[in-house]
């Protein structure tokens, strides 16, 4: 296996454990007696369940790369996009429960818009894929 499959299964390998650690707090960590730790754990759940999913989705274009089942450049303009939405998306959630600025509400959707165009990418991937016709 190449450099780059690894540091990718790394990156999604991180960003998995990442997802359960705050998953984790979210189900045992906070005080769900007040409206605040409620809304906190619906953040956190949020932003975990879409960050898992995209570790998920980083190891599977890896495979898919592997294979050569899709185009490996635009595979990695995939990659690259769920990892920046993995960033945005679950971090701005994750700083709206930890008390962060409201503001941090606003970073969401551009992550949200990271994830869709990874997912956009990873078809033109298979379209273009190699020996396509």
């Amino acid at each position: 296996m190449g450099a780059a499959a690894k540091g990718w299964i790394v990156v999604a390998a991180l960003s998995g454990a990442i997802s359960v650690i705050v998953g984790a707090f979210a189900a045992h960590g906070l005080d769900l007696s007040t409206e605040a730790g409620r809304k906190a754990r619906e953040w956190l759940q949020t932003g975990s369940q879409y960050q898992v999913i995209h570790a998920l989705a980083i190891i599977g274009v890896v495979v898919l790369v592997r294979t050569a089942t899709v185009n490996a450049p635009v595979a990695l303009v995939a990659q690259c996009l769920f990892v920046l939405g993995s960033v945005l998306f679950p971090g701005a959630l994750y700083a709206l429960a930890f008390g962060g600025p409201r503001w941090m509400g606003a970073v969401a959707p551009i992550g949200g818009a990271a994830f869709i165009l990874g997912w956009l990418s990873l078809a033109l991937a298979a379209l273009m894929r190699p020996g396509a016709g």
